[in-house]
């Protein structure tokens, strides 16, 4: 159950229940974890949906339903176009520690689905320096510079640091 407050919290809260269910009470040498939760931040919207991004609408909302909900918001509000950015916290359990990156994307949010590649707020969301939404961009595109390759790269970094020792 994702009942933390923030993105990091989440993301730890996964990786410990993972831990568990691996029949590890500690983080033992003998397991790397690595957990995440990520979302997109509407500022101009009281920072919505922010950690609720996976169920705004609802628990068992919807992809459309989420992205429904969001441009009702933003219509209400009267905005076409607003600033926005995706958060992405990886956790990595190692060695009885739990160690967290994170990654940002920045950009806008427009009032109406574009585009049918990737999933969740994708057909919502225009990074910056790019004229097309997410859901316009191809894939290999997109993982250049997503908030999650972002977060996973610095995991990287710390794999290579502590599995080298």
């Amino acid at each position: 159950m994702e009942d933390g407050n923030t993105f990091q919290e989440n993301a730890i809260i996964k990786a410990k229940t993972i831990m568990k269910k691996l029949g590890k009470d500690n983080y033992s040498k003998e397991y790397i974890v690595i957990a995440d939760d990520s979302g997109i931040t509407v500022p101009a919207i009281n920072n919505e949906p922010n950690i609720y991004s996976a169920r705004y609408a609802g628990i068992d909302a919807t992809d459309k339903q989420n992205n429904a909900k969001l441009i009702k918001n933003l219509k209400e509000k009267h905005l076409q176009k607003t600033a926005a950015y995706y958060t992405a916290c990886i956790a990595m359990a190692y060695k009885n520690n739990i160690y967290t990156t994170h990654g940002w994307m920045w950009g806008d949010v427009v009032d109406r689905e574009i585009g049918a590649n990737g999933f969740g707020y994708d057909p919502l969301f225009i990074p910056k320096g790019f004229s097309k939404t997410l859901g316009e961009l191809e894939y290999d595109v997109k993982k250049e510079f997503s908030h999650r390759t972002k977060a996973l790269n610095l995991v990287m970094l710390l794999l290579r640091k502590y599995l080298s020792n």
